[in-house]
């Protein structure tokens, strides 16, 4: 039951902080047209400027989701979390205060600055937190029932972003921010795999370990020694064919999300002239769908179906709603759409929890912030690629009329991961997992 306690302070912390991110979803692209095209429906460089952001985010985290991660498992996970979770109270406060031009920019690039640490990180590191604690065969569980909270935290914000006025949409967002980070530091319990390296903190210098020797030798700088070189990352990508098949659905599947994160929106908008509260509804029905499939259906599914025959559901699920919105015909087809959702959200528990068995207990980690890493990378070729398509295909001077075609290119990059998924095959955890998995029980 300790383990039990201790992944719902997890849980808690996961949602409100997931909630604060969240809430301001539906709120930011009309935030976004106003300050920078003004009664517009139809604005190339706010697709530019979203596009653009989502780039320099991904290049940030593309470097420090892997070293976060590497640095969790030799100073904690709850230590590591501190820092994006406080970071990220600080963009909602901004707009919370005022959301007119100046302060619209001064948001942005704060946002930027700030994603580069937060964005992806606390998914990442409550990932290693599961694996720390839980039993390999109930991985694929767990890791579902924490998508679940992260779905279910998405249905709240979006509700409560469709009844609030956009100025207290970003407040609720600051104040729940902040909730979350105290919560967090006050009720989450430390988890470190490789105890004996908590015995000091991070900050703290390595001059105790030589005072013993009676000598004055140089100090080493620590940190250099927690950040993973491109070979060390390379090689723990070939240490296992099944992570590096897994690496590659990542990364292909991630081109599509984040190609649909660059797009999505302003194509709503353009097309069916969508606002905050369609975009909030929308939303809803998302969230509703994920996190019906991941807290009801998952739970039950998972012990009883291959993890790589459920991510390759997943990723044809995702294949049926970009080809569905690239024809949309109709402002209800979106919402119709949403019933891929149901699919689409075993992606990630399942590839989270495939990697987790191929690494030992010592490297949750770092495998996750590897992965959270490739990710980013998606996220940064993807608004360079698709950014530049939907404001084309959604002007003028389309080459052919066609306003959807981005969609067919997201869902062709989704079917290349879908290929990929299908060559996974079931392959033994490694043997050091068998020695410590008596440590790690999920009462």
């Amino acid at each position: 039951m300790e383990k039990f306690r201790e992944l719902i302070h997890l849980f808690v912390a996961v949602f409100l902080s997931t909630f604060a991110t969240l809430i301001v979803i539906p709120a930011i692209t009309d935030v976004t047209m106003m300050a920078v095209c003004p009664g517009q429906d139809e604005c190339s460089l706010a697709i530019y400027l979203s596009g653009f952001q989502q780039a320099i985010i991904g290049l940030g985290t593309v470097v420090m989701m892997p070293l976060i991660g590497n640095l969790s498992d030799q100073y904690g996970r709850k230590a590591l979390l501190t820092l994006p979770m406080t970071l990220s109270i600080i963009p909602s406060a901004i707009l919370a205060y005022s959301r007119t031009t100046s302060f619209f920019y001064a948001y942005y690039v704060l946002r930027t600055l700030t994603a580069m640490i937060c964005e992806g990180s606390i998914n990442c590191l409550a990932f290693a937190y599961v694996a720390d604690n839980v039993l390999e065969r109930q991985r694929t569980s767990v890791f579902g029932i924490l998508s679940g909270i992260t779905a279910a935290a998405f249905v709240c914000g979006t509700l409560a972003a469709r009844f609030l006025s956009t100025a207290m949409t970003f407040q609720v967002s600051a104040l729940v921010a902040m909730l979350a980070a105290v919560y967090m530091r006050i009720f989450l319990q430390e988890s470190l795999p490789n105890s004996e390296n908590l015995a000091q903190p991070i900050l703290k210098s390595g001059q105790d370990d030589h005072s013993q020797d009676g000598g004055d030798l140089p100090m080493k700088p620590m940190v250099s020694k927690k950040i993973p070189s491109i070979q060390a990352i390379t090689s723990l990508l070939r240490s296992s064919v099944t992570f590096s098949q897994a690496a590659i659905v990542a990364f292909f599947n991630s081109l599509s999300f984040g190609g649909l994160q660059a797009s999505l929106m302003y194509y709503l908008k353009a097309r069916f002239h969508f606002s905050k509260n369609q975009y909030a509804e929308l939303m809803i029905l998302l969230g509703v769908s994920g996190m019906a499939s991941q807290l009801l259906f998952m739970p039950f599914v998972a012990p009883r179906v291959a993890e790589e025959k459920l991510l390759a559901i997943g990723l044809l699920g995702g294949i049926a709603n970009a080809l569905l919105y690239s024809v949309a015909w109709s402002a209800w087809v979106p919402y119709a759409s949403t019933i891929f959702s149901v699919f689409e959200v075993f992606v990630t528990p399942c590839l989270r929890s495939i990697v987790s068995k191929q690494i030992g207990p010592n490297e949750q980690g770092k495998a996750q912030g590897c992965m959270s890493g490739i990710i980013s990378l998606a996220n940064i070729i993807s608004p360079l690629v698709y950014s530049p398509l939907t404001a084309l295909f959604l002007s003028e001077d389309a080459p052919f009329n066609f306003p959807g075609f981005i969609f067919l290119c997201i869902g062709f990059s989704t079917m290349i991961a879908f290929f990929q998924s299908i060559l996974i095959r079931a392959v033994p955890p490694i043997s050091s997992h068998k020695s410590s998995s008596s440590s790690s029980i999920l009462a």
